[in-house]
């Protein structure tokens, strides 16, 4: 196995979903604080994202195992180990329980929940060598609460949480930290397609999918920007959050005071 970090040595993060929106904002955040990053992404267009923050790219579909696997292996080939782990790639689709397609449930579960408890295994022993690790998963508010037309979605961030919680009891005596982060609608371009497939769900136009389902119950009006989720990203990836474990950090405009 190889060396694990050495003090003053810059720290290695793996950043999924890093093509664009929460992902692309963790991968600059971490480049400016001088990081080593391993930006995934399915997209090949992150490559250009991945090269303007300083990052390095790797191309992987991550519903597989292989390309899991070969992401954490990537890191430490090219940075010689892993300190942190940011499970942020996600995709999204909107239909009724009852006509909702298997194939589309297997995608989000193996991306959304598979993913990253396979990478989460895979990167432990190289933190575990270190005695230091940080994993942050972004969840969202809909590990808390559902919506309809999102059985998938809802599902696989709801059991994201339980995933945190057993890595940070597992991982508590071996310096290794594991918190999830539930933002509510983050302007994304997973978001944007969103208001088009609630719209048609609901039979509404987009405006008003904005303001009366999607902000409905915020008490701040506003979607929030993915450099907010990236400085909590930051702190929780950080020694300053080095008593913060097994938390889900709701960032969700006050839904939830509810």
């Amino acid at each position: 196995m190889p060396a694990p970090s050495t003090p003053g040595s810059p720290r290695v993060a793996i950043v999924t979903g890093s093509s664009s929106g929460i992902g692309e904002a963790v991968v600059k955040q971490f480049c400016q604080e001088g990081l080593q990053v391993l930006a995934v992404d399915a997209n090949p267009q992150g490559e250009n994202v991945a090269d303007a923050a300083g990052a390095v790219f790797y191309h992987a579909d991550l519903t597989t195992s292989a390309a899991c696997r070969g992401a954490v292996e990537e890191a430490i080939k090219r940075f010689g180990h892993v300190d942190i782990l940011i499970n942020n790639a996600g995709i999204q689709h909107v239909a009724p329980l009852e006509t909702f397609p298997e194939a589309k449930w297997r995608q989000i579960i193996d991306l959304m929940l598979t993913a990253p408890f396979l990478l989460t295994q895979a990167a432990w022993p190289y933190m575990r060598q270190s005695s230091w690790g940080r994993i942050v998963n972004v969840a969202s508010i809909h590990a808390s609460v559902a919506s309809p037309g999102k059985a998938a979605y809802v599902s696989a961030k709801h059991g994201l949480i339980g995933l945190t919680k057993t890595a940070a009891l597992e991982g508590g005596e071996l310096g290794i930290t594991a918190n999830a982060i539930c933002p509510a609608y983050v302007r994304t371009p997973l978001v944007e397609s969103q208001i088009a497939d609630q719209a048609r769900l609901n039979g509404m136009p987009e405006q008003e999918v904005i303001d009366n389902v999607m902000l409905k119950n915020a008490a701040i009006k506003r979607l929030i920007e993915p450099s907010e989720v990236a400085a909590l990203v930051s702190y929780l990836a950080s020694d300053k959050a080095s008593a913060v474990t097994g938390a889900s950090w709701n960032m969700d405009l006050g839904w939830t005071a509810q």
